[in-house]
């Protein structure tokens, strides 16, 4: 029961995990403040050493060769913290994490808003290593630690007329300075169609690498929707709405001709500068061929039926 109270990384410098780790455990063990050592133009918080507990071996988990951990934590979008894939490693130490709350509204019967840490306690969480396709063209094979979002939904008992999930990202610009240029409307905001939402596939990830989620990938807790590009899988959520009508979303209201409510990972529709075609995996020279809806289309393909993927994209 919930309980309501008030462009590009060169190998050469990526530092392997296991070396990473060895460097610092002394250090971790002597204090529990934020360090932040350069690595490929970034730096990782030593919270993002701390275990977190879960399951292994989920039946959705990619078999490919995971992306090493630096990578994954210096090589970011997260444009509240800059519009440079290196500038949310270098300044999200500045986000307050904790304590967390997320507001649950809408057409749903159990509104509220709900501490982060009452909701982890009813959910068991697992690692799922799914694959991270953006749309810049570059990709990363993730190890996330969460859980289903379906399982939150069924908590809150969403009304018949609930027919999306909205999401919004915390809006503070004097700790998210990005916040202060108008890049973006902020706060941010996405949205899934109900069906999406409730797939299993769809997690809210709060961790990964065995680790707590480092501010700079979306602290505390956030949306994975593996089988879209990058930018639908919302950061640091706050409020989540369930709605009757398709909620906006930031990037199809900053540009609507270039960015479309789905936004499917699709390498026969291309980005309105650019192919889509093709990939390039972070710490491989060469590019790869872009698989459709990311190499998910056996799972969600049904859910798209019909659908002019060009029109609906």
């Amino acid at each position: 029961m919930l309980i309501k109270k008030p462009d590009d990384i060169k190998p050469s410098e990526i530092t392997a995990e296991s070396v990473y780790l060895r460097r610092r455990e002394f250090m971790q063990l002597a204090a529990g403040l934020a360090l932040t050592p350069f690595i490929g133009g970034g730096s990782v918080e030593a919270k993002t050493l701390q275990s977190l507990k879960f399951r292994t071996g989920s039946a959705y988990s990619s078999k490919e060769a995971m992306t090493d951990f630096e990578s994954i934590a210096t090589y970011n979008n997260f444009y509240e913290f800059g519009t440079d894939k290196t500038s949310p490693a270098k300044y999200a130490h500045l986000l307050t994490t904790s304590p967390w709350s997320i507001v649950i509204d809408g057409e749903v019967s159990k509104p509220g808003k709900y501490n982060l840490e009452d909701i982890l306690k009813q959910h068991a969480l697992e690692e799922r290593i799914y694959r991270l396709r953006c749309v810049e063209r570059w990709s990363m094979v993730v190890p996330w630690i969460g859980f289903p979002l379906a399982d939150l939904i069924k908590r809150f008992s969403p009304t018949s007329k609930a027919k999306y999930v909205a999401f919004e990202t915390l809006h503070r610009p004097e700790e998210m300075f990005g916040q202060q240029r108008s890049v973006l409307n902020w706060p941010y905001v996405e949205g899934l169609r109900m069906d999406e939402a409730m797939h299993p596939l769809t997690i809210l990830a709060v961790g990964l690498y065995g680790k707590e989620m480092p501010n700079q990938n979306g602290a505390p807790i956030r949306l994975v929707v593996p089988w879209k590009y990058g930018f639908k899988s919302i950061k640091s959520i706050v409020r989540i709405s369930f709605t009757e009508k398709q909620p906006p979303t930031s990037w199809n209201i900053s540009a609507p001709s270039e960015y479309g409510f789905y936004s499917n990972v699709n390498p026969q529709v291309d980005h309105p500068r650019w192919s889509q075609r093709k990939e390039r995996r972070i710490g491989e020279f060469l590019r790869r061929d872009t698989l459709m809806y990311n190499g998910y289309a056996e799972q969600v393909a049904d859910l798209y039926k019909g659908m002019d993927l060009k029109k609906h994209f």
